[in-house]
């Protein structure tokens, strides 16, 4: 394949290092800290992580590396969505292995967890390992959703690791993913397997972070990615002066790029999930005040703006996460062949109308009529994940855009002026 000048000086460029990595690995030496613990429920997760709980911090500084250059055999995967950096965080690996020892070697597992369990693999060479540098996506071994998380799963991955000589296993991958590889290591202390499990921070929605990872990869690129275009579209409303434009951005349980994005964009309103929490709003209240920044600006003679919304703003409602529990409750088990008798939705809705509380009932009744009937369709279909897990009403509501919404008002008038 014939490579473009243009690819060529991408595959060249490299990346900049924290200046403590940027002499090798012989000049770098490990300090034991203090033991650590979790932020809430200690003595709750050290039940559950007997034998991995309190491991001590480990920091790396400068000075010089006495620990002997043994061959490594690692395994990698990535877990999730994708984010852009993941290619690079295999590439550094892999270029941090060799460089330790000619003879190390790097396992890519294919698909996600599932490539642990089926023993789906390719061995980095520097061949395949240069044509993903600093280049974007996770298709350099693939991605997936399986989730480690039973014993049977865990002995198999075990006698994978067993079968290869694997010393280590890198999990690039966000909350979930990371909670996965906290139960894999705790599998594999308990059963003194030597194998290492490693949790790499990968989170477009930046809600994966503590003191020491202050952004997690993925998180910088998405919003920049997002920011340049909400200015081209906030730039088009200035221009055309007629449009307003909603903008659903990523955050399903937090709102990291929604506030980044309208810090570097200054829309007109910015929809902060944990805001309506904190203030307890109800969809009425946020509803009205959308209606009233639109309105405010249209009094000025301003008909147009942009508004950022998180994707899981409606998790976040008080009043919308108890109809879904309430909901879930009256279509459950014999009740749900009840329901689905019915022989009109006109009957459905009476159904619904006894069943629920006055509050909730509110709630649903101001509802567009698409997502009222998504508890109809909940009824019907019981839907089970790959895990197991029950299908919850909320998957049904949470992808509709008619109820995204959420408060904070960055009022930048001045700005299309």
């Amino acid at each position: 394949m014939k490579i473009s000048s243009l690819q060529t000086a991408r595959y060249e460029y490299s990346p900049k290092l924290p200046g403590m990595l940027r002499h090798g690995i012989a000049d770098i030496c490990v300090k034991e800290g203090e033991e650590t613990q979790s932020v809430a429920d200690q003595e709750k997760i050290k039940a559950l992580f007997p034998n991995t709980y309190g491991k001590k911090e480990i920091t790396f500084e400068k000075g010089t590396n006495t620990s002997e250059a043994k061959k490594q055999v690692v395994g990698v995967i990535l877990s999730g969505g994708q984010a852009p950096g993941g290619h690079n965080v295999i590439c550094g690996l892999y270029d941090a292995l060799k460089a330790t020892n000619k003879e190390n070697v790097l396992y890519g597992f294919k698909n996600g967890p599932i490539g642990l369990i089926e023993d789906d693999y390719i061995i980095f060479d520097d061949e395949y390992i240069n044509q993903y540098r600093n280049t974007g996506g996770f298709d350099i071994i693939g991605s997936g959703r399986t989730k480690l998380e039973t014993n049977e799963q865990f002995a198999i991955v075990a006698e994978v690791c067993k079968k290869h000589g694997i010393t280590a296993i890198v999990i690039i991958g966000g909350d979930d993913s990371n909670t996965n590889a906290a139960v894999l290591a705790e599998y594999f202390a308990a059963h003194d397997t030597g194998v290492q499990v490693i949790g790499c921070p990968k989170t477009i929605d930046g809600d994966l972070k503590n003191e020491d990872i202050e952004c997690s990869f993925g998180f910088d690129t998405a919003t920049k990615t997002y920011s340049e275009i909400i200015g081209n579209i906030e730039r088009d409303a200035n221009s055309a002066k007629k449009y307003w434009h909603f903008i659903k951005v990523m955050g399903r349980s937090a709102s990291h790029v929604a506030l980044e994005c309208a810090l570097e964009t200054q829309p007109n309103i910015c929809l902060i999930s944990e805001e309506v929490a904190a203030k307890k709003m109800s969809l009425s209240q946020i509803a009205d005040y959308i209606a009233d920044s639109v309105a405010n600006r249209a009094a000025k003679g301003m008909n147009f703006g942009v508004a950022i919304i998180p994707e899981g703003v409606v998790e976040f409602v008080p009043e919308f996460s108890t109809l879904i529990q309430e909901i879930n409750e009256l279509l459950a088990g014999s009740k749900a062949d009840a329901f689905n008798a019915l022989p009109t939705w006109k009957d459905k809705y009476e159904f619904i109308e006894n069943g629920l509380t006055k509050e909730s009932m509110s709630v649903f009744a101001i509802l567009p009529e698409t997502i009222q009937h998504a508890a109809d369709y909940k009824s019907k279909i019981q839907l089970v994940n790959e895990h197991g897990r029950k299908y919850d009403l909320k998957n049904s509501i949470y992808q509709r855009p008619y109820i995204i919404v959420s408060f904070q008002h960055i009022d930048i008038n001045a700005q299309y002026e």
